[in-house]
């Protein structure tokens, strides 16, 4: 799932730096969307798996492992999707390089704040509060000239949603 959020957040800052159609718009989220659910509904599985199970039993594993696979083939079916829209609108990016790589400059560090939010590891707290305000800080320049407030919502969205799993990470750590 982290893998997930910050691929979403990186569509997110893609989809506000170039102009696209309204299909193609309505397409990325719709792809995020559904791999968030696949993801959501596989780790439902496993648990509901895990529920049943009390001792190891191949056909437990083999539907574990098929529903990852599930996962699996759609999030590589929304890279193709992604990879397709960027080579049809290629010539616009071309045109507005100047926006691309501002949204690649302020983009990719905002990726890695999240990435950083979202590490299951425990961290002093300033490197979290710290994550997130300089998120906020990023998201902050990047709404200000991005084309698609939509995606600048999905992205502030994904970023709040990597802070409030650091928060709970820090409340799991502080009662165990």
């Amino acid at each position: 799932m982290r893998i997930h959020v910050i691929s979403a957040i990186l569509v997110g800052l893609v989809g506000g730096g170039i102009p696209l159609g309204l299909a193609e718009k309505v397409t990325l989220i719709f792809c995020v969307l559904f791999v968030f659910f696949a993801e959501i509904l596989n780790t439902a599985l496993e648990h509901l798996v895990d529920l049943a199970i009390q001792q190891f039993d191949e056909k437990a594993r083999v539907t574990k492992d098929t529903a990852a696979a599930g996962v699996l083939v759609l999030a590589t079916g929304t890279v193709v999707v992604f990879a397709a829209i960027l080579v049809q609108e290629w010539p616009t990016i071309v045109a507005h390089r100047r926006e691309v790589f501002r949204q690649a400059a302020l983009g990719i560090p905002l990726a890695a704040l999240a990435a950083v939010l979202i590490l299951p590891r425990r961290k002093p707290l300033w490197v979290d509060l710290g994550s997130f305000l300089g998120g906020v800080a990023l998201m902050a320049a990047i709404a200000r000239e991005t084309r698609s407030s939509v995606f600048a919502a999905l992205t502030l969205s994904l970023l709040v949603l990597c802070g409030a799993a650091a928060r709970a990470r820090r409340r799991l750590l502080r009662a165990s």
